[in-house]
């Protein structure tokens, strides 16, 4: 598990010394990267009793056009572009603001697939 306190280094690298330890609330996962594949989905218990979808894998995304203001489910080609990380393109890891490759055409993924559970995208035209 990921801890996402409070750290116990002042930005200088001299020692806070805290006057509590770690508490649940605290508590982060790792990231759900998404990459291109058969569809699977996990279902993960988040705070309060409510539920996020994770996206493990995918390849279809639910392009939308903005012109015509319609949208299609598409296949997934590759990832082209992908701001957050280099790597993620080598690897083929959806995020958003990801440049995916689709049978329609190249889109950007408006959605946060990790999060949310689904690739949503909007047709680029270059």
């Amino acid at each position: 598990m990921k801890w996402q306190g409070k750290s116990k280094r002042k930005f200088t690298g001299g020692r806070l010394i805290s006057n509590r330890g770690k508490k649940k609330y605290e508590l982060g996962r790792e990231a759900g990267e998404p990459y291109i594949d058969a569809t699977r989905k996990k279902n993960i218990r988040t705070r309060g009793g409510n539920s996020k979808v994770r996206l493990l894998r995918c390849d279809v995304a639910c392009v939308s056009d903005p012109k015509t203001g319609k949208s299609k489910t598409a296949k997934i080609e590759s990832v082209k572009e992908n701001s957050a990380n280099l790597n993620y393109i080598r690897r083929s890891i959806i995020t958003k603001g990801a440049i995916i490759k689709t049978s329609l055409g190249t889109a950007r993924v408006t959605s946060r697939p990790g999060q949310e559970g689904v690739v949503n995208a909007v047709l680029v035209f270059e």
